[in-house]
């Protein structure tokens, strides 16, 4: 068996980004002789998964993988600069070095001034107690004094210009090290290869096609939707992140959903006992009923909260970049284009007082792309540039699609209910009276014409049981509304002019039966 140690470079040629992982394709033709032997490949990256390494051989004679393998070395980076080291980095080493020879030179300055300070004290003492015996040197002593306040005073002024120094390089050091954090990468220091060891008839090219699965890499779906008189162009995005270890270059792109970790078994059996029991006298007569919220459903896969991960309706949804990528190994966010797609889009000003005072912009049209539109955020962008960030749900392609293109501030809406209740002597039947008044305002701008739809829309109570009635007085409402759906949501078109205020009022009753209890 012949064995290549020198590594054959084998770049990423397709990349399958998953919720949170990446399977990586590489594709490589290779030279092959005949009889078994060992290539050495890569280097790829220490993240790849062992246990997903698959290796395919395709020839024209017959070529067999007979073993396939990763194999990480350990090369810890030496203390010492090398030649293919940056600029930057040898500018660390270099004020490393002149620090440390500073610090050292600083200690002996230190300790000069200290031998000095001691020999002060000592000729001091000498000249008093040469005094005190009556000897008398004084030109002596003065030369002492002055040739070692000279020095304590040459050796400090070192020290201070020693330090001064320290203090600069600090400073230098520092913003270097930053430079380096912000500017390179730090070199891997586990460095891993594929060892394949393979079987040919003869001699000849081959094709060889690798792939494995590695962490460290994710992608999640962003909109941005422009409205420009009455169509909406819609464009899907990718944000995909990556700190594999090497740079995907002019790769093959494909987005997936698919949860590759997620482990699922089939659910427990178990037995469900159902007893009947008779109601009491007192359950008899009296009926028990609650008012309760409910979310009006629509077509399309049930909310689930707190999904991390990109919500696809229950089913792997798979997108492909249109055109070869390059994503750097540098943990960033990066938008890769998928589609864009225009369609006609109808809009309104709506509000709900019940939820917000707000009257907000709703842009209604279909979903144009062709695909699914996942769980995601998008650009929202009007005829004045940018308007702001909103989320876009799940939504099946073709179905319809809402975005709220934010508030208008030039519209107040003050909303005032008054209840009233009411039970007969002779019928025992409690009626209860609702009244909700809503305020519209529109404060409007020196010189702007036209009046402006807005549509109000306020909710009933629906009732389940026949116990409970619920009638709209449409009599007392002002005005009446001009729908009201099956679900009890009332809708009027209100039309104000600039600076125009408007009042609405909603009637409606809730009847029920002295045996009604809860209400």
């Amino acid at each position: 068996m012949t064995t290549d140690l020198e590594p054959l470079p084998v770049p990423v040629s397709a990349v399958t980004c998953l919720e949170d992982r990446a399977q990586i394709e590489r594709t490589v033709m290779l030279d092959l002789r005949a009889g078994v032997q060992r290539l050495r490949l890569g280097p790829v990256s220490a993240l790849a998964v062992d246990r997903t390494l698959h290796a395919e051989l395709t020839a024209e004679d017959p070529a067999t993988v007979l073993d396939a393998r990763i194999v990480r070395t350990w090369t810890p980076r030496g203390p010492l600069p090398g030649a293919d080291d940056s600029a930057l980095r040898l500018r660390v080493h270099a004020i490393r070095e002149e620090r440390s020879a500073l610090e050292r030179r600083r200690d002996r300055l230190s300790a000069r001034l200290d031998l000095l300070g001691r020999l002060a004290t000592d000729l001091l003492r000498e000249i008093g107690e040469g005094t005190g015996h009556g000897d008398s040197d004084t030109a002596r002593w003065s030369a002492e004094l002055d040739r070692v306040d000279e020095e304590r005073d040459t050796h400090g002024e070192r020290l201070r210009a020693t330090e001064a120094r320290l203090k600069v390089l600090a400073g230098e050091l520092h913003e270097v090290e930053r430079a380096i954090e912000l500017a390179e990468e730090r070199p891997a220091e586990l460095v891993a290869h594929v060892e394949l060891t393979v079987e040919a008839a003869v001699a000849g090219p081959a094709r060889l096609r690798l792939s494995h699965l590695t962490a460290c890499a994710l992608w999640r779906p962003a909109y941005r939707a422009v409205l420009d008189e009455g169509s909406l162009t819609l464009e899907t995005d990718a944000v995909v992140w990556q700190l594999t270890g090497e740079d995907w270059s002019d790769v093959r792109l494909t987005l997936s959903t698919a949860r590759s970790a997620l482990s699922s078994e089939p659910p427990r059996l178990e037995a469900d006992r159902l007893t009947l029991t008779d109601r009491s006298p007192a359950e008899r007569r009296t009926v028990a009923v609650e008012l309760r919220e409910e979310e009006i459903a629509e077509l399309g896969p049930a909310p689930v909260l707190g999904l991390p991960g990109v919500d696809d309706g229950g089913r792997t949804r798979v997108l492909h970049s249109p055109a070869p990528v390059s994503v750097p190994a540098d943990g960033r966010a990066h938008r890769v284009p998928l589609s864009v797609a225009t369609a006609a889009a109808s809009s309104e000003y709506t509000c709900a007082p019940e939820l917000s005072p707000l009257v907000t912009h709703m842009v209604r049209g279909e979903n144009p792309t062709g695909h699914a539109l996942l769980a995601g955020p998008v650009d929202l962008v009007g005829a004045g540039g940018f308007v702001g960030r909103g989320t876009v749900d799940f939504t099946a392609p073709g179905a319809p699609l809402e975005l709220a293109f934010g508030s208008h501030d030039d519209y107040r809406v003050v909303r005032d209910v008054e209840e009233h209740r009411d039970t007969g002597a002779m019928t025992q039947r409690t009626t209860v009276t609702r009244t909700v008044r809503l305020h519209l305002s529109r404060f409007s701008a020196p010189g702007e014409q036209g009046e402006q739809v807005v549509v109000v829309r306020e909710r009933i109570p629906v009732s389940e049981v026949s116990a409970v009635e619920v009638r709209l007085r449409k009599e007392a409402c002002s005005p009446a509304p001009d729908a009201v759906d099956a679900e009890g949501i009332a809708r009027w078109d209100i039309a104000l002019e600039p600076n125009g205020r408007r009042t609405v009022t909603l009637v409606y009753e809730l009847s029920a039966s002295g045996k009604v209890t809860g209400l």
